[in-house]
């Protein structure tokens, strides 16, 4: 029997992509490793809706790859990216509206001895998770994750409610490493966590 607080619920998740986003700042990931759990704290995210999202991978509908995208709300969608890292989202909407929320930093509230195991080349305990790399490889996700059901509390990667993010501690800004639609503020970031990663606009190539 798990020790865990209860999941977030599939319901709260069934919302539109910048309250989902929102809503997610300051959640908990529990992740069942080698070695014990690894426990983090969301601190920043960004919204990717597929419906009007040009920088969204489900903008030009439902494919084997982004179908996770597509619903049911809770479930990750994990995806290999510059053919080198991992990269992690949670589905939100109600199901068959497409949308997810990328996961982009979170800070290690667990052992960090425990969590230092899986990323034994971060310089300090801030960059265990900034970054959605990085972030991805501390919990272990990879493409057999894809479609996992984060609500099911027999899972081994799951959400749990955190505590909540004062109104005034949160920013937005644009998203990072996008083209299309890069200008639109739907990251959002805890102001002052040490995790959070550094923005880098988009250049184009001359």
């Amino acid at each position: 029997m798990r020790a865990d607080r209860a999941t977030l619920s599939r319901e709260q998740l069934a919302v539109d992509v910048l309250p989902a986003a929102r809503l997610l700042l300051g959640c908990q990931l529990v992740a069942d490793r080698p070695g014990g759990q690894v426990v983090v704290r969301l601190v920043e995210v960004e919204a990717y809706r597929g419906s009007d999202d040009p920088a969204a991978h489900s903008y030009r509908g439902r494919t084997a790859r982004n179908f996770v995208m597509f619903g049911p709300p809770g479930h990750l969608y994990v995806y290999f990216v510059y053919g080198m890292h991992f990269c992690a989202n949670i589905s939100c909407l109600p199901d068959g509206e497409p949308g997810a929320v990328l996961l982009r930093a979170a800070e290690v509230v667990s052992d960090l001895d425990v969590a230092r195991l899986h990323r034994p080349t971060a310089r300090s305990d801030a960059e265990l998770a900034r970054g959605p790399a990085r972030l991805a490889t501390l919990l272990g996700l990879r493409r057999e994750h894809n479609n996992l059901d984060l609500t099911d509390p027999t899972s081994p990667v799951r959400l749990l409610p955190g505590e909540p993010v004062p109104a005034d501690r949160v920013r937005t800004g644009p998203r990072v490493g996008v083209v299309e639609a890069r200008d639109r503020p739907w990251r959002f970031w805890v102001d002052g966590s040490p995790a959070v990663s550094a923005y880098r606009r988009h250049r184009e190539p001359a």
